[in-house]
């Protein structure tokens, strides 16, 4: 077996690796830790002079190490942006002929925020950088790729799951969605790149020392806290408003931050509960939120290093040193496919999953208003919603049936029904808010994902079809639990996040289902697991938002149908889970992700 390599034995000589996200931070020593083992290096990102900096620290390893390797950067990618992407491939078949390694590192923190304040523009941006550039990233690189080359996808541990649990990372909803679709998109690309000989894992690195965690994620993190929790003489909104501006002023020096602090307080005064306060007045105030901001953040970050056996957090170094033995080729051969657990965290958590969940008594429905949405035009998914929706008009007060596309409404003529572009935000909106005023509170929402078509490979998916199952699996799903939450939830909650103690509503997503067959190949069930594995993180994500963050009572439910042996899913099951979930007579606090066919 080979040794690690060391920096000067040119390990990696003759290679030609691209590292996304590589002007700064993990993405920047990973791309150091290549050049100084011979590799050329191809760097990129959103930013100009990051990577130009990055550049000349490279060409210089380069020298002093004496290799042939070379260095070429593109400046202003953004790994979301398709067509960035395709002319960045298109230069690189040109220049460099054949990419060796790839590594997809690119990322961003995204919001840290309640996903119920969330804005859901910053929601896609997230994903679309994290899961769909990483997905096209590598469509574009495996057009350059030979037998023998690697992809190295860097993810997350938060999103990995035990047999009964699945760890949740609060305030982070889009980014331990796009998070734990990447690491199953990862193991799907090495069962369909075997023929090719093309190698692909993904490693989750867990805390790392960087900026970002320090001066992003955590701060951020400490002021929805105080939002949520309330700072004496400040509104949540006002928290929210100006925590820009005060996460800016961390790490500067005293009479920066005293100039910034009193900059604020005067544009505060337009506001009606600081009008009337003298501008030093409410500095001092905020003079007092910003210690408290730093104290969480640090109290944070102490806390996540008592999970640590050492209570050290990865250097970007050590990261670097693990995405270069990952790229050996009898490492990568030994573990291709595998989603390989960096993170030392031992975080603890309560079991989620089930196979059904339990009560004894008649479901409780006679005064509950459900709203159930099909987002599908397959006409399997429509006898099953239909199954369900016969069975709740029954027993519910009032039943509105919501569909996709306009020509499914014929499938539900005996029911209260619209069809919506279940796309746009606004529209949703407005239906939720216009069913809440009308029947004056909505109960229940149970939405129906429907599943895409697992025999088609990845490799042969064009962007469009990918944007598709991204936006249907991901997005829709996220975009109808935000919305719904928001109108179970009393008015001016979002504002004023006390509100939502108490609050009561049940969100059940199903789907999509696992594939159905007799034989069904390892790579039919990768596929078919990517947004599953997306839906799990966000379920657990959501549900500790709402049970221990915000004391609410509302709960987001996930079925996935179908089993390991292939049968078709039991609607008559499913239909009896759900209408079990939306009554009184059960309230679980832990139990949200249920495989009912697997009972």
């Amino acid at each position: 077996m080979e040794g690690t390599p060391s920096r000067n034995s040119f390990g990696f000589g003759g290679k030609v690796v691209v590292v996304t996200g590589s002007g700064t931070g993990i993405g920047q020593s990973i791309a150091k830790r290549f050049a100084e083992n011979g590799a050329s290096v191809i760097i990129l990102g959103r930013r100009v002079e990051p990577l130009e900096k990055t550049a000349s620290d490279l060409r210089q390893i380069i020298s002093k190490v004496g290799s042939k390797g070379t260095v070429r950067i593109f400046p202003g990618v953004d790994v979301s942006d398709e067509n960035a992407i395709n002319e960045m491939f298109q230069s690189i078949k040109e220049e460099a002929g054949n990419v060796d390694i790839l590594v997809n590192n690119a990322g961003v923190s995204g919001p840290v925020k309640t996903f119920t304040n969330s804005d859901f523009n910053e929601f896609k941006e997230c994903v679309a950088i994290h899961l769909t550039g990483t997905f096209w990233t590598t469509m574009k690189c495996l057009q350059t790729m030979k037998n023998g080359s690697k992809i190295i996808t860097i993810s997350t541990f938060f999103t990995e799951e035990n047999r009964y649990e699945q760890r949740p990372y609060r305030f982070r909803t889009p980014y331990t969605s796009a998070q734990g679709a990447k690491n199953r998109l990862a193991e799907a690309l090495a069962w369909e790149l075997v023929q090719a000989g093309i190698r692909s894992v993904a490693t989750n690195p867990g805390p790392v020392h960087s900026e970002r965690i320090y001066k992003t994620v955590y701060p951020k993190a400490a002021v929805e806290f105080l939002r949520i929790g309330g700072y004496p003489g400040l509104t949540s909104s006002e928290i929210d408003r100006i925590s820009p501006m005060l996460l800016s002023l961390l790490g500067e020096n005293a009479q920066a931050i005293k100039e910034g602090l009193m900059k604020i307080s005067k544009t505060m005064r337009e506001s009606t509960t600081q009008k009337d306060r003298k501008v030093e007045e409410t500095s001092l105030t905020l003079k007092g939120l910003l210690e408290k901001i730093q104290e969480i953040a640090e109290k944070v970050q102490t806390n996540t290093k008592k999970m640590i056996v050492d209570e050290e957090f990865l250097s970007q170094d050590e990261v670097a040193d693990m995405v270069l033995n990952l790229s050996q080729d009898s490492i990568s051969k030994l573990i291709n496919g595998r989603v390989i657990p960096n993170d030392r965290v031992f975080y603890p958590v309560k079991p989620i999953v089930s196979t059904s969940p339990h009560i004894q008594d008649e479901p409780k429905l006679s005064d509950k208003v459900v709203v159930m949405i099909i987002n599908s035009t397959a006409d399997k998914d429509h006898q099953r919603a239909k199954l369900v929706a016969s069975c709740l008009d029954g027993k519910v007060k009032q039943l509105v049936v919501m569909t996709r596309e306009k020509k499914d409404l014929a499938h539900y003529k005996e029911f209260h029904s619209h069809s919506l572009d279940l796309s746009q935000e606004d529209a949703v909106s407005k239906i939720f808010q216009t069913a809440k005023t009308r029947f004056a509170s909505v109960h229940g929402v149970v939405m129906l994902t429907g599943e895409f078509d697992y025999s088609t490979p990845l490799l042969l998916m064009n962007r469009r079809r990918w944007d598709e199952l991204v936006e249907n699996y991901v997005l829709i799903p996220a975009l109808i639990t935000r919305e719904a939450v928001g109108i179970m939830a009393p008015s001016g909650a979002l504002h004023e996040p006390s509100l939502f103690r108490g609050s009561e509503g049940k969100v059940i997503i199903i789907g999509p289902d696992a594939p159905v067959g007799k034989k069904i190949s390892g790579v039919v069930r990768a596929r078919s697991e990517i947004f599953r594995g997306a839906l799990r993180p966000f379920n657990a994500t959501v549900n500790q938002e709402l049970r221990d963050v915000l004391n609410s009572k509302i709960r987001q439910y996930l079925l996935l149908c179908g089993n390991i042996e292939g049968n078709m899913p039991n609607d008559e099951r499913i239909k009896d889970v759900v209408l079990n979930l939306l009554s009184d007579s059960y309230e679980s606090n832990n139990q949200t992700i249920f495989y009912p066919d697997e009972a």
